[in-house]
């Protein structure tokens, strides 16, 4: 595998990928995707990364109408998840810590908001969800929602906690439900999302900055503020 970015290269006896950062680039057209052009770029970029993360573990677990979803962390993998599920028809709920997320979430396809550190509203759809896409990757009670699963549910990782994560064995084998994970997708369902975006003009939350403000960026992404991504301007590149 030759990785984007910083990537040992194999063309060359010595040096690395620069993915992004190159003026230009050498692709077998195998691995080359077409952005549909109704999707304006600095939307679509972070489909690449945050859209096929939250799009391939819906598609895998049949998301569709009349499923009972649930999103739990609204971020940049999290305000996806609730796009798509919602373009796929399926009734989303979302769990946030922060109850300042509502709005936000109601506005990105949200039907409900469920404050998770309440405990009376996470009683409330215990043993209820087909499918639940956890998006945080902070340390967090992960059987707190693996018990909102109804029968035969699903939860996904896709946020990845630094710490490993106490999972109640109880919690899975009362209902047959299961855990997960999942990463990115293959090239065919990456153009497929694309494809799917394209339908249902979906594309991130950006703020696009000139890469004079990476650094910036990069503080406020550890202080999460952001809704929901950055994308670098690369023109900014040949500014001084």
């Amino acid at each position: 595998m030759t990785l984007t970015f910083n990537s040992p290269d194999r063309h060359k006896t010595a040096g690395v990928t620069y993915g992004g950062y190159s003026e230009s680039t050498v692709v077998d057209e195998h691995f080359v995707l077409r952005v549909p052009s109704n999707l304006e770029l600095a939307g679509a970029a972070p489909l690449l990364c945050a859209g096929i993360t939250t799009y391939s573990p819906m598609r895998h677990s049949g998301v569709s109408k009349g499923k009972k979803v649930g999103v739990v962390g609204l971020g940049g993998l999290g305000h996806m998840a609730v796009k798509f599920a919602h373009a796929f028809g399926a009734h989303v709920v979302v769990f946030t810590t922060s109850p300042g997320k509502k709005e936000d979430a109601l506005r990105l396809g949200a039907d409900e908001v469920v404050v998770s550190r309440n405990a009376n509203e996470m009683q409330k759809h215990s043993g209820s969800f087909d499918f639940i896409l956890d998006a945080v990757s902070a340390e967090h009670d992960v059987n707190a929602y693996i018990n909102l699963l109804g029968r035969e549910g699903n939860l996904t990782m896709v946020g990845a906690p630094a710490k490993p994560l106490r999972v109640s064995a109880f919690g899975l084998i009362m209902r047959r439900r299961s855990l997960s994970g999942s990463m990115i997708g293959g090239v065919a369902e990456t153009q497929e999302m694309l494809d799917f975006c394209g339908k249902h003009n979906i594309t991130a939350d950006v703020e696009v900055i000139p890469i004079q403000k990476v650094n910036e960026a990069y503080d406020r992404l550890l202080k999460s503020d952001v809704k929901y991504r950055f994308s670098i301007d690369m023109a900014s590149l040949k500014s001084e």
